[in-house]
């Protein structure tokens, strides 16, 4: 048994990885922290959690966290750096679900985030946790930084594309909507429902703090920088992405569906869904599933690609479960084929 620690476990990140962490059959969830709400019992603070823990929210100690094998953290950026590094000098293995090490150039995380990274050793030593381009990275990382969830549901319809040359990757288009989960769960007057319902907005188009880490990525696999343009959306549901994306072909393509297909054949976690299916975000609702259809519009010369996500599960808590058990040697579908909700 794995023995586990949660560090920020009251966002909707954080309760969504309880979710999943609560029912893994090789898991011992021993530490939960929040400084504001320590000593109340996390069941009381979410009770669809009631029969499935019984401990309390704790203060975060890392002499505490150090009993654990791996501690994920479902903080605000900024948060985990400044305790990762003695976590790892006592051996516990770390998943964070922030940002604080997703970026590899320090210089370019304080332009976007507005502060100096704490840990800049760790950070060059810490894996992108993307299964499907990284696994074997994974395998043996200390930290691995946990994919925010537009890179995600972007990168995963991309990627054949960039792999094998097929397209201009320097005027990528990521055209992407969420649902308002994805705020996070702090009060704010642009997710009230009277704000957000029967509303459809984009948001953060001139630089959205995902785009830096989706060009990094896509730049690892092209070999060179590319360029892309990203405009998020926010959609009045409450969980789910869809990312429509365009990029345009610059050499022959004979068989787009084949070639999804193919790369994501033995990848348990992402579903080219049949020639003409269009995705849809309920079908990935609670689920750890990203679902992809590729078009070639009156076979012109525009690729189209649809990508959708939960973004609690394989767009944060899902993904991160993933990372687990890809670190630890187990089965990486343990605890993660729920069914997705429907309706």
């Amino acid at each position: 048994m794995l023995v586990v620690g949660v560090v920020g476990g009251t966002g909707y990140t954080g309760v969504e990885l309880l979710r999943l962490l609560v029912t893994h059959p090789q898991v011992e969830l021993k530490y939960v922290t929040s400084r504001a709400e320590s000593g109340k019992k996390v069941a009381e603070l979410f009770p669809n959690l009631r029969g499935f823990i019984d401990i309390c929210f704790t203060e975060p100690s890392v002499e505490a966290l150090a009993e654990c094998d791996v501690v994920f953290f479902a903080t605000p950026n900024g948060t985990a750096m400044q305790m990762v590094p003695e976590l790892v000098e006592n051996n516990v293995r770390v998943i964070d679900l922030a940002a604080d090490f997703r970026l590899k150039d320090a210089a370019v995380w304080k332009d976007w985030y507005g502060m100096d990274h704490a840990c800049v050793d760790v950070l060059a030593d810490a894996v992108y946790g993307l299964p499907e381009i990284n696994r074997a990275l994974i395998k043996n990382a200390k930290v691995v930084a946990n994919p925010g969830c537009y890179p995600t549901a972007v990168t995963l319809g991309f990627l054949p594309l960039i792999e094998n040359g097929l397209i201009d990757d320097q005027r990528l288009i990521a055209d992407a909507k969420s649902g308002v989960s994805g705020a996070g769960r702090g009060a704010s007057v642009a997710t009230l429902q009277a704000e957000s319902a029967e509303n459809f907005k984009p948001y953060g188009v001139d630089g959205h703090r995902h785009l830096p880490e989706i060009k990094q990525t896509l730049a690892g696999v092209a070999g060179h920088d590319v360029g892309l343009t990203f405009v998020p959306h926010l959609v009045p549901m409450i969980r789910g992405i869809e990312a429509s994306l365009y990029a345009t072909i610059n050499s022959d393509v004979t068989d787009l569906h084949q070639l999804y297909s193919d790369r994501y054949s033995d990848e348990p976690f992402v579903d080219v869904l049949p020639e003409g299916m269009m995705p849809e975000t309920r079908t990935v609702r609670g689920a750890n599933n990203c679902r992809i259809s590729v078009f070639r519009p009156q076979q012109g010369d525009v690729i189209v690609v649809s990508s959708v996500i939960d973004n609690l599960m394989k767009g944060a808590a899902g993904q991160a479960v993933q990372n687990m058990n890809i670190m630890f040697s187990l089965d990486e579908t343990l605890g993660l084929n729920q069914v997705a909700l429907v309706p």
